[in-house]
């Protein structure tokens, strides 16, 4: 009897290797996006957009890989958490509740940003901006306040409005500020 004929070991065929990510890519938060009301539904490219706001803002701070969600909601809703969080009984534009929880393995939750689709088409309309660049805006400036920046003092407001400033011009959009003074 003679042995079995061996076969000649065949290689796989060469797969290309994915390039790794850019820092971009690295940087860029997974975002789960719930859409709380009725009101945003018509907005396309709203997703979209969010997702871009979020990825400029993790890039330009060099931040760690991040979870997050973003709430699109109405006056209503933000209202009740407006005077639930912060004890003000009225609507606002974006709302963050950062996290202090710890990692779970590569990426981190770092919390929520809830935007009211009332208030922020009101703020457009009265500042003449396009809603998608106030969207941005207020993405941008929720995600600061989950990286732990704030407002409180006007040094610390003057560094935030840098920050947003130089975001949005990374995505096109103009400053925000350029057109009227919030502080007053």
């Amino acid at each position: 009897m003679t042995p079995p004929r061996r076969r000649k070991a065949t290689r796989p065929a060469r797969a290309q290797q994915p390039r790794p990510p850019t820092s971009r890519a690295r940087r860029a938060p997974v975002i789960d996006i719930l859409v709380d009301s009725a009101l945003w539904r018509p907005r396309r490219g709203v997703r979209l957009l969010l997702r871009r706001a979020t990825a400029e803002a993790a890039t330009a701070l060099a931040a760690k890989p991040a979870e997050l969600a973003i709430v699109l909601t109405d006056d209503a809703a933000i209202r009740r958490l407006n005077r639930t969080w912060r004890g003000k009984d009225e609507p606002t534009n974006v709302l963050a509740f950062p996290t202090q929880s710890g990692s779970n393995g590569v990426q981190r939750f770092i919390g929520d940003i809830v935007i009211a689709y009332e208030t922020l088409a009101r703020e457009a309309a009265a500042e003449r901006k396009p809603f998608g660049h106030h969207l941005a805006h207020l993405a941008v400036h929720g995600f600061l306040h989950l990286s732990g920046h704030n407002h409180a003092t006007d040094d610390e407001a003057a560094a935030m409005e840098g920050l947003e400033i130089a975001i949005l011009a990374r995505l096109r959009i103009p400053n925000p500020y350029a057109a009227y003074d919030r502080r007053s």
